[in-house]
């Protein structure tokens, strides 16, 4: 039975976007992304698909000079809807991991809702294009939401050949990652933390 509650809305306006999202952590993985960057609402619908979120995310953004604010600021939000979303944390696994093959690419990726930003990024990928989003803005994303999320993340790329698919399925393994912290057990009483809280 899906949990409830577990949602967040944010609105974040500067004078280089202005964002509307809705994430719903608990939901079937519905993405409905307009943020002006294709290949990023591409890659927001992988994740949301495996994470099993529901993400509605609207962005207006100075892609006029170049796309890095968006992505970033993007980031950002899902990153605090992600934490505020998941409150204290309370009852859940905290750690999860995935290894997804994604034709020539095959990432993994390590999560841990710690309470403590922290972004291992090993992917070594040339400078490249796809439609508008440059490969150096996918660790910008990422470290974004680990700022936000206040989480530990480790990302490793083992083999590719293309930056799509390699890119790909960081997105898709992060989304199985959360999906698996994210998930309840009723056997844990309070936060799974020695300390008795994650911070």
């Amino acid at each position: 039975m899906a949990e409830v509650g577990r949602r967040a809305e944010v609105r974040r306006q500067t004078k280089e976007t202005d964002i509307r999202l809705r994430l719903d952590v608990d939901g079937t993985g519905t993405c409905g992304s307009a943020t002006g960057v294709g290949f990023l609402d591409h890659m927001l619908s992988a994740f949301c698909r495996t994470a099993l979120c529901d993400l509605e995310v609207q962005c207006r953004g100075d892609l006029v000079v170049e796309p890095h604010h968006s992505v970033e600021d993007v980031g950002l939000c899902l990153g605090q809807a992600l934490r505020q979303a998941l409150g204290d944390r309370a009852g859940v696994r905290r750690y999860g991991a995935a290894l997804v093959p994604m034709d020539d690419a095959l990432a993994q990726v390590a999560l841990d809702l710690s309470g403590r930003p922290y972004l291992a990024w090993g992917p070594q990928l040339p400078l490249q294009t796809l439609g508008t989003f440059q490969t150096d803005l996918a660790e910008e994303f990422w470290r974004a939401v680990t700022a936000q999320a206040a989480w530990t993340l480790h990302v490793d790329l083992l083999r590719w050949r293309n930056a799509h698919h390699a890119l790909e399925a960081i997105w898709k393994a992060a989304g199985l990652a959360l999906r698996s912290a994210a998930a309840r057990d009723a056997r844990i009483v309070g936060t799974l933390s020695t300390k008795g809280v994650l911070a």
